[in-house]
């Protein structure tokens, strides 16, 4: 059993509670904790995350806001946002231990959260992040370090819960989030996104609006962040072959570099 689905000899199930769910409490360490409500900025980074990793979850995985989880005898606490198998626990029947969790805190709370990571981390929790909404820095729980270690805001996120890489930059800036979202669901092949796509380009292809391809072509490559040199958005542009441009729409759907989308052109 992989170590994140195990549950330790004396351990209670994560899902046995001692606290009663729905209300504003956590336990930690035996003391019964009230949380707060949010207010802007961490209440809307708050719903910017859920959003995000929702959209870029794995296939076998759930995505859970404000869920508790049972690290001990003791404690009894609530990640900001949780991602978790779907499959129930094999030993308990109940729902299985995160496998990612993330925080969202100012730079004053980050204390409080690391606290919070080192008892979800030592329960089983493979990796805790936590969004410091105050200097606009992301960063996550190091064991080895018992401490925070700060992200490159340029880089990705990268885990087998995650269908798509989790940029960064978009835990971050709320402008960032929804290309990111949009990114990560035609990563995953959403059908309804694809159905939209298909439509939008075989319509301009009955037209006989090349061009029109062209431009949805570009767009699709875009919202997937695959760069395009000069000379490649230009033969892009000026191909007017409809057999080569839908080939090519459907390539950009998943390739993860122009040159892809021109192999055997």
């Amino acid at each position: 059993m992989p170590p994140s689905t195990a549950r330790p000899f004396g351990l209670p199930a994560v899902d046995d509670r001692l606290v009663a769910p729905e209300t504003r409490y956590e336990v930690h360490d035996g003391a019964v904790v009230h949380v707060s409500p949010a207010d802007p900025p961490h209440a809307t980074r708050h719903s910017k995350i859920s959003a995000l990793v929702e959209a870029h979850a794995a296939e076998d995985f759930d995505v859970a806001s404000d869920m508790l989880t049972r690290t001990s005898e003791t404690n009894d606490i609530a990640p900001d946002v949780s991602v978790f198998p779907c499959a129930p626990d094999p030993d308990t029947g109940g729902r299985q231990l995160e496998q990612l969790a993330f925080e969202v805190a100012s730079t004053e709370s980050l204390g409080h959260a690391a606290a919070k990571a080192a008892k979800l981390v030592a329960r089983g929790v493979r990796r805790v992040f936590a969004i410091d909404v105050e200097r606009g820095r992301a960063v996550e729980w190091s064991p080895s370090l018992a401490s925070w270690r700060v992200l490159d805001p340029s880089t990705y996120i990268e885990d087998p819960a995650l269908a798509a890489p989790l940029p960064v930059s978009a835990l971050l800036h709320a402008a960032k989030a929804d290309d990111a979202v949009a990114r990560a669901l035609i990563a995953k092949r959403n059908p309804e996104i694809e159905a939209a796509i298909a439509t939008q380009a075989l319509q301009a292809r009955a037209e006989g609006k090349q061009e029109g391809i062209a431009e949805s072509l570009l767009a699709i490559l875009s919202a997937r962040g695959v760069a395009l040199a000069v000379a490649e958005r230009m033969r892009i542009l000026g191909e007017r072959d409809p057999a080569t441009l839908a080939r090519w729409v459907v390539r950009a759907l998943t390739c993860d570099a122009a040159a892809r989308l021109f192999e055997d052109s």
